[in-house]
């Protein structure tokens, strides 16, 4: 979870890659209809196969993520939630050295900055860990102080 241009989809690509399967809505055709409906069929199709799987979107606020909990937990999967602290001038700035489809207007970051809320356990989450650039083209992650 996390703004735009934030790391979501590179940290995917490093730590997650292989081990599980990628859904989010920026993986389907820009004018596709029903997104939501989409994933969460993929998602509970992944889950159902005893897949694990990772979902690749901002997911802001809890009307966001409060599906993709609930189907997980009815598959028995635990659920960690991946948190990339808000840094409006960062993304704004790698989203900037974006190209084609890749690119959000920037208005879409200012609108899910104002959307965006941290994550806890009391939002259903087995975990909760925080991912930061650790300044060397990789990640740190730490659990969060309710996250554990």
């Amino acid at each position: 979870m996390g703004l735009q241009a934030s790391g979501k989809s590179t940290f995917y690509e490093q730590r997650l890659l292989g081990r599980y399967e990628l859904v989010g809505k920026d993986l389907f055709p820009r004018a596709a209809r029903h997104k939501q409906a989409r994933q969460m069929r993929l998602v509970e199709e992944a889950l159902a196969l005893g897949r694990s799987v990772a979902i690749d979107n901002t997911n802001p606020s809890p009307e966001e993520w409060r599906p993709l909990v609930a189907a997980a937990h009815a598959h028995g999967a635990t659920v960690t939630a991946y948190w990339f602290p808000p840094d409006p001038e960062g993304s704004l700035r790698r989203n900037a050295a974006r190209w084609g489809r890749d690119r959000v207007p920037d208005i879409g970051i200012h609108a899910t900055v104002k959307r965006l809320r941290r994550p806890t356990r009391a939002d259903g989450f087995d975990a909760v860990l925080e991912v930061r650039f650790d300044g060397r083209g990789g990640f740190r992650v730490r659990p969060t102080p309710d996250g554990t």
